[in-house]
């Protein structure tokens, strides 16, 4: 068999091999709300979506809206001694990564110093809290997917400044299943 022929041949059936899987896959889609073909973004490190959110102050660099709902992504700014007290996530994992400073995390009940380079992932349903220790104001990347904690983060940094209203806070963080433990 010669080459062109071959190509030609093993394309149509490659083709027809494949096709169950991706209109499974387009159904898929279709039932999770996710869109599909997302468009391509580059996002410099001064741009994106700055939120206050409790004294975490979060730049947003892709959401849900850009990916089609499958993660969500920010970069945290956070001053010594701030941090989230233990919680639960019912619908998202995390991933957060020092990039700079010292967070003390907790996940699981197992407490672990990061440092910048580290990283440490959070599954949904297990208690985590993590807290800036040290002098020096730390910067971390957090991840969490699928997307929509970014929508309980917008409502958090509408509250108004001054000490936060602990009942508040609760109540906007359970409409997205998150629960303090």
């Amino acid at each position: 068999m010669d080459r062109k022929k071959f190509i030609k041949t093993s394309g149509v059936g490659l083709g027809m091999a494949l096709m169950p899987g991706l209109i499974q896959g387009q159904n898929r889609i279709a039932e999770n709300n996710i869109k599909p073909g997302n468009d391509p973004k580059i996002i410099k490190e001064t741009e994106g979506n700055v939120l206050n959110v409790i004294g975490d102050i979060q730049t947003h660099k892709v959401s849900g809206k850009d990916t089609g709902n499958q993660i969500v992504e920010w970069v945290s700014n956070v001053d010594p001694g701030v941090g989230i007290p233990p919680h639960i996530h019912t619908k998202e994992d995390e991933i957060f990564r020092v990039i700079k400073g010292e967070v003390e995390i907790m996940v699981g009940g197992k407490t672990t110093l990061l440092k910048a380079g580290d990283i440490a992932f959070a599954p949904r349903d297990v208690v985590h809290a993590w807290k800036v220790v040290g002098t020096e104001k730390a910067q971390m990347i957090s991840s969490a997917f699928p997307a929509g904690i970014e929508i309980m983060f917008a409502e958090l940094a509408a509250l108004p400044p001054g000490p936060p209203d602990f009942g508040k806070v609760t109540e906007i963080c359970a409409k997205q299943g998150i629960n303090f433990v």
